[in-house]
């Protein structure tokens, strides 16, 4: 298409706006958002408008440009800067300082040596770093500082970007021993996930001549025997300390130490790539054409679609990935990329936006860190662009036959175990008709046992979605028991036995739970006056999870309810059969219970995904019963 294009001595090929736009309109592509573009046709699935677009090109000519503009803002407005009415320097943000040094470090690395620009670029970097010596910044924000000054001084310019005051300031903040404590090296009431954090900190200082690498030994070898430790016989790491939750993070985090491990000029172990290999295969069962990432847990929204970048350009640099999958794990991260351009990054507020439009995310990730999420989404996007150019795709367009190749590839079922033992803890993915469930089987552990994102559920984008920490209020397709005595019990934690039989066309996977959670505190309670045997059927455009409820003795029980937060709208109700005119699933029914109710959910938060609001609340109820004989609730979903 004669697009002229330049490479800078950083990984990014830079481009002209001209040259993209004679791009985008030779492939007839549109310019609406996300929802405008769903809106306009509702029965195709979503595809970003620039996903057949070069990944550099989308990162030069979009996001590039972003971090330009934030920049100038700093500059202007330094600590009365506010975006979409939320200030920026609100003292919520611990790792603020550190996100906005590594942001504005991608456009000085990015620049030509000879761009007449770079020096007022460099000055107002200075009074930047200058304006935010001061302020808070813990763990990640300091790993993020001391990683961009280490890439500045490789290129020659931290003597010009930083002030010999503020370097030595830094040297004395940027330090590991702020959440370890020594000579013992235990973390400060942080998760054991953190170690790889201090130990990326203390390599970095080493590498800045700032202490020796002792410390950074010592520090590694806590990481990968916190790995060893957690991860188990599977190699997937549990986010607590043995509660069996696994999550985006449980996968992503062998990914973060592989890049650790590059960025800091250390060999990438045999046995670090084999366990890399499994996080790859995780996110290749889950690719899609949408661009969409991980769908349960915690901190989903644009981050659960980075960590799929992440794992799969960092496995393409290390040849985790073979030579057929690159290209194709290269045109999911674009339509990753593509995704965030288009869906999760508004022009009108200049902005990433997991706030508003209604979109819920996680309480920590709240709009008080709108500037910090800009700059670490940004950095993501940017450095895994970076991988994709160093290793030959600068400026390449993404396969066109990239669906046809998952279908001939991905297995329609994939068992992903996480541990075995007392309890077992598994993921299992199912493909189907362009979409991807992703059955996760784990327990949400202390603080999200009762989150809707960690319940056993077969969760896909736009069609079965959790809410971040949503509490058990309205827990989504589990039936919850109120019982004679007030107590509150959901089948979530204490998974066991789980079978895998394929029937016909029909994917079948068992589970039993010995107990129910005792909802209310913390952390789990195990309640053994129910017991519980779940089946699930995975058919091609149906859904049917079946629940057979015992007691070894009668039990008096308040209420049963069934709740189902929907996409689909435009909903009339015959019995408790829901049929929906609007949207991906058609239908939904419940046996099991007296009755069922069907609202518009009229924007309530309570039904708020990280992607946008459900549109349709079912609620199923039965009360007043005595468990003598097993109760048998099943629910049904038909979607196309």
């Amino acid at each position: 298409m004669g697009i002229h294009s330049k490479q800078s001595t950083f990984g990014i090929t830079r481009i002209s706006n001209k040259s993209l736009m004679m791009v985008l309109l030779s492939l007839g592509l549109s310019f609406l958002s996300g929802p405008q573009a769903a809106a306009a046709n509702a029965e195709k699935a979503y595809v970003p408008p620039l996903a057949a677009t070069p990944m550099n090109h989308i990162v030069q000519n979009a996001l590039v440009p972003q971090i330009d503009y934030l920049f100038q803002k700093l500059r202007k407005e330094k600590t009365t800067l506010a975006l979409d009415g939320e200030p920026a320097f609100n003292g919520k943000d611990k790792f603020l300082p550190g996100k906005i040094a590594a942001g504005l470090g991608h456009l000085l690395l990015n620049m030509p040596a000879n761009d007449p620009k770079r020096a007022q670029y460099l000055s107002d970097y200075r009074d930047i770093a200058d304006m935010t010596i001061d302020m808070d910044n813990h763990t990640w924000g300091i790993y993020y500082y001391i990683l961009t000054l280490y890439q500045l001084k490789k290129a020659g310019m931290l003597e010009q970007a930083v002030t010999p005051q503020t370097l030595a300031l830094l040297k004395k903040k940027l330090d590991w021993k702020t959440f370890v404590t020594t000579p013992d090296f235990k973390l400060i009431n942080l998760p054991t996930n953190y170690y790889g954090v201090a130990f990326s900190i203390a390599r970095l200082r080493m590498l800045m001549g700032w202490e020796d690498e002792a410390d950074s030994k010592i520090l590694l070898d806590k990481m990968l025997r916190h790995y060893e430790t957690y991860s188990g016989t599977f190699g997937f790491s549990d986010e607590t300390d043995g509660e069996g939750r696994f999550d985006r993070y449980s996968i992503l985090l062998i990914a973060e130490i592989c890049q650790r491990f590059m960025e800091t000029g250390l060999t990438v172990t045999p046995e670090l790539k084999g366990l890399l290999r499994k996080a790859a295969e995780v996110a290749l069962n889950m690719a899609n054409t949408s661009g969409d990432g991980f769908s349960y847990g915690r901190s989903l929204g644009p981050y659960g679609e980075t960590a799929a970048l992440e794992i799969l350009a960092v496995s393409a640099e290390l040849n985790v990935l073979t030579a057929e999958e690159k290209p194709y794990a290269y045109a999911y991260a674009t339509t990753i990329v593509a995704k965030y351009a288009d869906f999760w990054y508004d022009p009108a507020i200049h902005s990433v936006d997991m706030w508003g439009k209604g979109r819920r995310t996680d309480a920590y990730r709240g709009k008080h860190r709108i500037l910090g999420e800009n700059f670490s989404l940004l950095h993501q996007l940017i450095y895994t662009n970076a991988i994709w150019n160093k290793i030959g795709f600068a400026d390449q367009a993404p396969k066109k036959d990239f669906q046809a190749w998952l279908d001939k590839t991905r297995a329609p079922f994939t068992m992903t175990w996480f541990a075995k033992g007392e309890y077992d803890r598994a993921l299992a993915t199912f493909r189907d008709k362009n979409h991807v469930f992703n059955l996760l089987m784990v327990n949400g552990g202390s603080s999200q046992h009762d989150n809707s994102p960690y319940y056993p559920l077969p969760f896909s984008p736009n069609m079965i979605a959790g809410v971040a920490d949503s509490g058990a209020g309205h827990p989504q397709l589990l039936p919850k028991f109120t019982m004679a005595d007030g107590s509150e019990l959901l089948g979530t934690a204490y998974i066991k036995n789980i079978r895998v039989k394929k029937d016909g066309a029909t994917q079948r996977i068992d589970y039993q739970q010995d107990a129910l959670t005792r909802l209310g505190a913390k952390g789990p309670i195990k309640d053994t006056r129910i017991q519980l045997e779940t089946s699930y059927a995975l058919a091609s455009g149906v859904i049917t999870r079946t629940d057979k409820y015992t007691s070894k003795q009668p039990q008096a029980i308040d209420k049963v309810s069934l709740e189902f937060g929907s996409f689909s709208s435009d909903a009339s109700i015959v019995g408790n059969k829901v049929k929906f005119a609007k949207g991906t699933v058609d239908a939904f029914e419940v046996s099991g219970l007296s009755s069922c109710t069907v609202e518009k959910t009229n924007g309530n938060p309570d039904f708020q995904a990280p992607t946008g609001p459900m549109q349709t609340h079912v609620q199923c109820i039965a009360t007043k019963l005595t468990l003598k004989d097993p109760l048998i609730i099943k629910w049904t979903l038909r979607y196309h």
